[in-house]
């Protein structure tokens, strides 16, 4: 087997995450217990208790779903349920999970990375009035002039006829009704805080680059991907310069996940919650083998 792990991206979220791993599982009590130390605030009530307001807030999501993946990881080293990992890929912020969990970073470089975007992207969302939309059934070609049409942009390629538009809210309602009198069947605006990648991340982008010139990358020991361009990617100073770009830049996740298989990628695991990206695989082909990880009593199914 040609393992891939997979993780998480924002929206995922919910409150109660991670309990039954932090009660069950000392390994991934460690990983709760050290971040709370790290971010000098109490990720394990967040995510315990929530409320669900603050958890789904950009700076509080992301170092959640990022805690939440590495303590599953922990997890499943500790019941020596891991084999070997040839890949490791997450959708927009877990592309940082991925690349802390092939060693790009340690983990509480991660996490005060994946903390600190959180935080940038709050920041960002804060300083214009973004909006964003599923179209659900459409080709990228007709996305694309979609958007040209209407000023926004192509912020999520996640599977076959599933993709994610961004941009000013009064834009992409436009392009809603746009979409809905050309007969298109399924757009829908989506409940989110602003414009993630697009261009009105910019200002998100320019800090972040500069937070990340006194962070030390390593290269990976796992094939990791970036999401910029759905390839493979290995040198630091391009991950570096990926994760830079990946702020305002399309989330090509359907490319990732074909370019993992096309290097030899046999099987999927997600690790994180509610099987969001294990759906996005059967969507994309249904011959790939996927598993769905996200509490501790999954580990043992």
């Amino acid at each position: 087997m040609a393992l891939a792990l997979l993780f998480s991206g924002q929206g995922a979220q919910k409150v109660g995450m991670g309990k039954s791993l932090y009660d069950q599982s000392a390994a991934a009590r460690a990983v709760f217990d050290e971040s709370n130390r790290v971010l000098g605030w109490s990720i394990t009530k967040l995510c315990f208790e929530g409320p669900d307001a603050e958890l789904t807030q950009t700076k509080a999501c992301q170092p959640a779903l990022f805690v939440h993946g590495m303590a599953l990881l922990a997890a499943l080293r500790e019941q020596g349920k891991l084999p070997e990992v040839k890949f490791a890929l997450g959708l927009s912020l877990g592309e940082i999970t991925a690349y802390t969990a092939a060693g790009v970073f340690d983990f509480a470089t991660g996490l005060k990375v994946v903390a600190e975007r959180g935080r940038l992207m709050q920041s960002a969302c804060e300083q214009s009035l973004g909006g964003m939309a599923a179209v659900v059934g459409q080709t990228r070609e007709e996305v694309a002039q979609l958007c040209s049409e209407f000023d926004i942009e192509a912020a999520n390629f996640n599977a076959p006829g599933q993709i994610i538009v961004s941009g000013e809210k009064a834009k992409v309602d436009a392009a809603v009704a746009g979409a809905k009198a050309k007969g298109w069947k399924k757009v829908m605006p989506l409940n989110v805080a602003g414009a993630y990648h697009s261009r009105l991340m910019e200002p998100a982008r320019a800090a972040f680059a500069e937070f990340l010139k006194t962070v030390p990358f390593a290269t990976p020991k796992y094939t990791v991907f970036t999401n910029t361009t759905g390839q493979a990617v290995s040198a630091p100073d391009d991950l570096r310069a990926a994760l830079v770009k990946q702020v305002v830049s399309s989330v090509l996740w359907e490319d990732c996940m074909r370019s993992a298989a096309a290097a030899g990628a046999t099987e999927y695991w997600e690790l994180g919650v509610g099987g969001v990206l294990s759906g996005l695989a059967r969507r994309t082909e249904k011959t790939w083998v996927v598993k769905s990880y996200s509490e501790f009593a999954d580990l043992s199914a």
